[in-house]
């Protein structure tokens, strides 16, 4: 049996996310550049402005790197890659609060139907009984 309230969940979760889409793809992403010399690598943040053209091997020679030191040209190699963008923060929260709602409503969905039946049934014991007035 679903809740009374249900409907108005689910046009709450819609509004949610329609204000979280927006925000969260309108926060500038953080794009680095994997640096590797040889065997060894590092991870240099490409800021002004962020694109993955910059990610070659000139950039990695011009960060003076003492990886890149003693290594020929045909050992660089570079891998341009986004982490921690907002939006994949936004989709990694609404699935865990998403999960810890739908556990707390199979967890308490038997009480709640139990009360709310109750309540139907005209059993208010939360001290709820209407009494008629005297003189009515």
């Amino acid at each position: 049996m679903p809740l009374p309230f249900f409907p108005l969940y689910r046009y709450f979760l819609s509004v949610l996310f329609l204000l979280i889409n927006p925000i969260a793809a309108s926060v500038p992403t953080s794009i680095f550049c994997k640096c590797t010399c040889g065997e060894n690598s590092t991870l240099i943040p490409i800021t002004s402005p962020p694109s993955c053209s910059e990610c070659n091997r000139q950039f990695c020679l011009k960060q003076h790197l003492p990886i890149c030191r003693d290594v020929g040209d045909d050992d660089i190699f570079t891998t341009c890659f986004q982490r921690d963008s907002a939006k994949d923060q936004t989709v990694v929260l609404i699935f865990i609060v998403a999960t810890v709602g739908l556990l707390g409503y199979a967890g308490l969905r038997g009480w709640v139907g139990g009360v709310v039946k109750k309540w139907r049934d005209g059993d208010r014991t939360a001290g709820e009984r209407y009494e008629a007035l005297p003189d009515a």
